[in-house]
């Protein structure tokens, strides 16, 4: 089940399942420490004597509050209609949800709504506690240094007065079953694995409406989730509500595209991309794939790692876009480099090393299990930053201990004979080879590594990584290009006897051969690459999009591959790289128009969607995704700029901001 609806401040992730029913609640690092172990906090009503569990019985309609990272979920069912505002409060700890009740008909009712809590702090059951407090009057669950109280504001009163505590699973259903008859038993403590129940009663009047607000503080102890609740209580929780739907309006805008150059959908997905990439990047500088703990039913981990290239791109994306919050992104990148001068797979949201099934021997010898697109994407997006912002103070600090050590890394990890990179995983992390995508990604990494040795007056050190990249260059057009079929081969091996295997598959990723820089997209090479990518790789129904490769079997159901997001995108960044005039642009703006046509109501991304049904296949939401689509946006608003210029002055007409 995709989740949807994330929110976020850097320290908190709250994300939903389709149901709008949370599912993920992860403190204090975005992907890190998921205290639901991906189970649901139920939402209950209870009405003229009748039960539900939403979503029995109700409809659901899920969306944000324009421009910001708060929710706006109708649920409509048992005559009433029920808003919730869900947000995480921009600067403190905070998950608080603003209510309304109305009712429908022209009597009077009494409702109550519950809220179960299925906590599994750490990440497990073992050794949790629940508990109501009565100076506070509000409910807590806890365990070591994770703290969440639990408390509501209702009926002009603060404190909880309807609750329950007790145990769940180990055969027993949990708590929340006690809530089914409307009442709760004021259990007031239970220790192991363990859940509570929070009730508001409402009085409605005819065709009447009420608001209450309900909030979860976290922390690390008893006196910081207590000094949270009392920061609720004396700045109120619509004050609470209205900052933070203010800042998120303000971040969302700070850099107003013009609307004329854009059509409304695409704009619209496009600062909703911008907001749940912010969703996903830690306070620290991690940028975190994606966080749906379902994957653990498919992979048996999940996707709450950064990745350095899915990190690298997302942030030039979010550069293009004028939002220097990457700053840490590259601070965070420059902690975790390993001395030699690479990155490995992956790591986890605070910095430390993560999970891996690439192997450090291969054939009885030691090898470097990486990903070398992963460093040097790093090294090219950084140089991309610098040209945005200027931030001079910034590369001071990275060029000697992280700009030149990376770049001395991809000098280095080269087979003399042929110029070539030593063989490293593929972006996909399914085979291991010389990668047409790697190349392309290398040779970028050490042309922002001449730029920056110039920048610093090395201009000796400049020419040699200049040459560096030049060599790989050559060595691509001599091994990686396919004379007969007019195309890059996805992969080379050179085996000891001599010998050269040649994988030719169709990859989307060739993009990479003109994305950075080894290739103009007007070269013949290029075009003819692209051009037989599209004809191969476009889904053959009516829903259409990229796929990833030929018969790739990820997630597959049924006779054509699913089409992902970001590959489709790559389309559209060779459709604007190579455009001329404003018709070449068409095709771009028509993928652009495609993916927020397939988005999630709420402008959620997913890694892939089904080719028949469209429905989001894998994690939901994907940050390469939302990256890739504000990248395509950007690159085509500066590509329709240069194109449309006066012809007597040479300037634009338009500008990109207002």
């Amino acid at each position: 089940m995709p989740r949807d609806l994330p929110i976020g401040n850097g320290n908190i992730l709250v994300a939903f399942d389709q149901d709008a029913i949370l599912r993920e609640f992860y403190f204090p690092y975005v992907g890190q420490e998921n205290h639901t172990k991906g189970e649901r906090f139920r939402f209950g009503v209870w009405v003229d004597g009748h039960f539900r569990w939403i979503p029995d019985g109700f409809t659901v309609e899920r969306r944000y509050l324009d421009d910001t990272l708060v929710t706006d979920v109708l649920f409509r069912g048992m005559d009433l209609t029920i808003r919730v505002n869900a947000l995480v409060d921009y600067e403190k700890n905070l998950y608080l949800q603003k209510i309304t009740v109305e009712n429908e008909l022209e009597r009077g009712r009494e409702v109550r709504l519950f809220f179960a809590h299925d906590f599994h702090l750490y990440g497990n059951e073992i050794g949790d506690t629940a508990a109501f407090k009565p100076e506070q009057n509000c409910l807590l669950h806890y365990k070591d240094e994770r703290y969440f109280l639990i408390n509501i504001r209702a009926n002009n009163k603060f404190g909880i007065d309807l609750f329950a505590t007790g145990k769940k699973e180990r055969e027993l259903q949990g708590t929340w079953k006690d809530a089914e008859d409307g009442l709760l038993s004021g259990n007031p403590i239970a220790q192991g694995s363990v859940d509570s129940v929070a009730g508001i009663p409402l009085t409605l009047l005819p065709k009447g409406r009420e608001s209450c607000f309900y909030w979860i503080a976290a922390g690390t102890n008893w006196k910081e989730v207590s000094l949270l609740d009392l920061f609720v209580r004396k700045k109120t929780p619509e004050t609470i509500f209205q900052r933070t739907s203010n800042f998120w309006k303000l971040w969302a805008t700070q850099e107003k595209l013009n609307p004329k150059l854009l059509p409304e959908k695409v704009l619209w997905l496009y600062k909703r991309s911008l907001l749940i990439c912010r969703t996903q990047i830690n306070n620290c500088g991690s940028i975190i794939a994606g966080n749906d703990s379902d994957a653990v039913d498919f992979n048996s981990d999940t996707y709450s790692y950064m990745w350095p290239r899915d990190g690298a791109l997302v942030a030039y994306g979010l550069d293009l876009a004028g939002y220097d919050i990457t700053r840490s992104f590259y601070q965070f990148c420059a902690k975790i480099l390993t001395e030699e001068g690479y990155f490995l797979h992956k790591y986890t949201p605070s910095g430390a090393l993560a999970s891996s099934w690439h192997p450090w021997i291969k054939d009885k010898k030691p090898q470097l299990p990486i990903q070398e697109d992963e460093t040097a994407l790093v090294l090219w997006a950084l140089w991309n930053h610098y040209k945005i912002f200027k931030d001079l103070e910034l590369i001071k600090t990275l060029y000697n201990p992280f700009i030149r050590k990376m770049a001395d890394f991809l000098m280095n990890y080269r087979d003399l004979k042929t110029g070539l990179p030593l063989p490293s995983f593929d972006l996909w992390e399914e085979r291991q080879g010389i990668l047409t995508f790697t190349v392309s990604a290398v040779f970028g990494g050490l042309m922002a590594a001449a730029h920056f040795a110039a920048l610093f007056g090395e201009s000796g050190l400049a020419e040699e990584y200049r040459q560096g990249a030049e060599e790989m260059r050559s060595a691509m057009d001599a091994h990686l290009y396919l004379e007969k079929e007019r195309r890059f081969a996805r992969m080379i091996r050179f085996h000891p006897d001599g010998s050269k295997e040649i994988d030719a598959a169709l990859d989307a990723s060739l993009y990479g051969i003109f994305a950075f820089g080894a290739y103009d997209a007007n070269d013949e090479r290029v075009k003819s690459t692209m051009d037989q990518i599209r004809e191969k790789l476009w889904v053959k129904t009516d829903g259409g999009g990229l796929a990833r490769y030929e018969n790739d079997p990820y997630y597959r159901r049924g006779n054509e591959p699913n089409p992902w997001f970001i590959a489709t995108l790559w389309m559209a960044q060779y459709a604007i790289a190579k455009a001329n005039s404003l018709a070449d642009l068409q095709s771009a703006l028509e993928i652009l128009e495609w993916v927020a046509n397939r988005a999630l109501p709420s402008g959620t991304l997913a890694e892939q969607i089904d080719p028949n049904t469209l429905e989001p296949l894998s994690i939901s939401p994907l940050t390469w995704s939302h990256g890739s689509y504000i990248i395509a946006v950007q690159e085509y608003l500066n590509k329709r700029i240069e194109i449309e210029k006066c012809p007597s002055c040479n300037m634009p007409k338009f500008s990109k901001y207002l």
